[in-house]
């Protein structure tokens, strides 16, 4: 049986940014990560979790 990968609305991703330093997050696999920090925030069941390593 197939598992299909996460996948997050392309319209939702426009306006996602990262929590801590504000900017833009990619879509790379399975999760989102920031361009500017680093930061990777996973999607769980299709919703990304934007809460940082460190409040998590």
């Amino acid at each position: 049986m197939h598992v299909p990968k996460e996948t997050i609305n392309p319209k939702l991703l426009k306006i996602l940014a990262c929590p801590v330093c504000k900017h833009d997050v990619k879509l790379k696999g399975e999760e989102l990560v920031c361009g500017e920090c680093g930061r990777r925030y996973p999607i769980v069941n299709g919703i990304p979790n934007m809460i940082p390593d460190e409040l998590r």
